[in-house]
Parts: structure tokens; C-alpha cells; sequence
């Protein structure tokens, strides 16, 4: 557990957790909380017991916003790309009138760079901290679309250059990944908006205000993922298309060749017959005429086609 003070623009680290109770009149608390944590802090703060059960629960939660008597708890995530896989980091949060708790599973890169934040913007109370944070959050996301349409661009070049069954499975991934996004911003969206437009006592009207541009960036982020799965889609329709045209090239080649070898096997069929009386099999030089006749046929047909690019 990590314990900071932030007054009057400043932020000094301290290790008692028995003042955070007792506050400055000009400051708050940051308390940077794991699992194992959560029973000190619900006895000191007196945290809702269902919200106590969200943090613990394995399962993966919706953002979203629980407000209760003297504080509210929120679900948010901030999410990484890496290796063409989403991979999603939750944190809960409590905000009280005096404290601001951070609860995460996992380090997380918005939690480790906050306190240079904290010393660069005039945060002073846990209502604006929440603002600046909830927007840290939200450009994790942003960070994850320039990756996602790099990949897609990429992939697109090569589908249309030489399209490769590993292009398939990779496609169909960077599909799922790209609905998994949407499906977890979508109510991480909607969070922003309750906490732009619900009357909540410990978040000033003034900053409520603020969470409008935060809210227009998730709404932006849902609107472009939707974007990126109708792009895959058509990166999808493209491999189609190249696979398939390549499949008629070769089966252009294959029609060709046989049409070319279909009258000399005619001809060898002919000759073929066991009858006696074939004139052409007791002239002297009927073998290499007929030799000569197929190979003129063959060469005749092959230039035919050439001339016609059908091979």
C-alpha cells in the first residue's frame, strides 16, 4: 500500500494510514491499495461491503458507478496491445470526500506516471483528481487505436500483395480483439456520462462540466473500433477475393493444358486402335508425320492462348 498527501499542489509520501482519517483542510489522500489491503481500508473508511466483493471477484466487471451514503465506488479499465492481443486492466476505485483509493490487480502504467501528473496539473481535491485520471485512462485507448489501424494498414498491404492462409487467422484475431475493445469501452463510456451528467454531492458542478471532453473522446473510441471492424471486414473481403481469383488463374491453366492435350490424345487414340488395315501405320515416314501433326497442334493452340493472355 502506497500513501500519498496531496495539498496545495504538492504530494509527500507518508506511511501512517491512521491519518488519512484526519486530513488537512486544503488536502487528500491518494491511497494506492492491492487485494489484501481491502480490509484495513473498509474498516477505516467503512467501504460498502458489495463494493469490497467487486474488487475481490475474479470475474471481470463492467465499468460502471455505485454511489453510496459517504462515497462512491467505480469500475474502470485501462487496456494494453501486445503480440495483436487486447489485454485489460481493471481498476476499482473509492472516492470519499477526503481520499481517493486506487485498487488494481495488476501494475498499471496510468497509476505508476500519476504522480508526475499530480506535480504538472493543479489538482486539489479528489473530485479533479478522478477527472485527470479518468482521462489518463481513457488515452490508454487511443494508444491501443494507432497500434490496431497500424496493424490493419499493414495487413491490408499484404493481403493485396500475396495473400497467405496465416493471413486468415490473423484477420479473424484482430477481429475479436477488436469487438472485445468495443464491447469493454461501450460501458466505460457510459460511466463517463453518469459522472458528467448524475448530481453527485462529492463531485464539484463546476468540474462535472469537465468530464464532457472525456466523454466526447469515449464516444470517439467507440465510434472508430466500429470503424476498425468494418475496415478488418473488408481486409477480410479482400483475402476472399485474392484467394479466389488466384484459384481461377489456376484452374485458367489447368483448362488450357487440357484443351491443348485433348486433340493429341485424339490423335494417339486414333492410332491406338488395334486394326490392321491403317494405311498410315505401314508408310514410311507415318510415325514422325504424326508426331509432326501433334506438335504443330500443340505449339499452334499454346500460341493461340498466348496471344490471348490466357496463359
Amino acid at each position: 500500500m502506497k500513501i500519498y498527501l496531496i495539498e496545495n499542489g504538492t504530494m509527500t509520501s507518508t506511511e501512517d494510514i491512521e491519518q488519512t482519517i484526519h486530513p488537512p483542510a486544503n488536502g487528500f489522500y491518494w491511497i494506492q491499495a492491492r487485494l489484501f489491503d481491502l480490509d484495513i481500508l473498509q474498516s477505516l473508511f467503512h467501504l460498502h461491503p458489495l463494493a469490497i466483493e467487486d474488487c475481490i471477484d475474479e470475474e471481470e466487471q463492467r465499468p460502471k458507478l455505485e454511489v453510496y451514503q459517504d462515497h462512491y465506488f467505480m469500475v474502470s479499465n485501462s487496456i494494453q496491445f501486445h503480440n495483436e492481443d487486447i489485454f485489460l486492466r481493471e481498476v476499482n476505485i473509492f472516492l470519499g470526500k477526503h481520499y481517493i483509493i486506487t485498487v488494481s490487480k495488476f501494475e498499471i502504467d496510468e497509476i505508476r506516471i500519476f504522480p508526475s501528473i499530480i506535480r504538472e496539473e493543479e489538482i486539489h481535491s479528489p473530485d479533479s483528481f478522478l477527472y485527470y485520471f479518468m482521462d489518463q485512462l481513457i488515452e490508454s485507448y487511443f494508444d491501443v487505436m494507432e497500434e490496431i489501424q497500424d496493424l490493419i494498414e499493414n495487413l491490408e498491404e499484404q493481403v493485396l500483395l500475396k495473400a497467405k492462409n496465416s493471413h486468415l487467422s490473423q484477420i479473424v484475431g484482430l477481429r475479436r480483439e477488436i469487438l472485445y475493445a468495443k464491447k469493454i469501452m461501450a460501458p466505460q463510456r457510459d460511466l463517463i456520462y453518469a459522472l458528467q451528467t448524475m448530481d453527485l454531492a462529492l463531485i464539484s458542478p463546476n468540474l462535472r462540466k469537465y468530464f464532457i471532453d472525456i466523454h466526447e473522446n469515449a464516444v470517439k473510441i467507440v465510434e472508430n473500433f466500429e470503424t476498425f471492424r468494418e475496415l478488418i471486414g473488408n481486409v477480410r473481403e479482400a483475402y476472399q477475393s485474392s484467394v479466389s481469383n488466384r484459384t481461377n488463374e489456376i484452374m485458367r491453366i489447368f483448362t488450357a493444358l487440357t484443351t491443348i492435350f485433348m486433340p493429341l490424345t485424339v490423335v494417339t487414340g486414333i492410332y491406338g486402335m488395334n486394326f490392321d488395315l491403317m494405311p498410315e501405320l505401314h508408310t514410311r515416314y507415318g510415325y514422325f508425320l504424326v508426331l509432326f501433326i501433334m506438335v504443330t497442334l500443340a505449339t499452334t493452340m499454346y500460341a493461340i492462348f498466348k496471344r490471348n493472355d490466357w496463359l
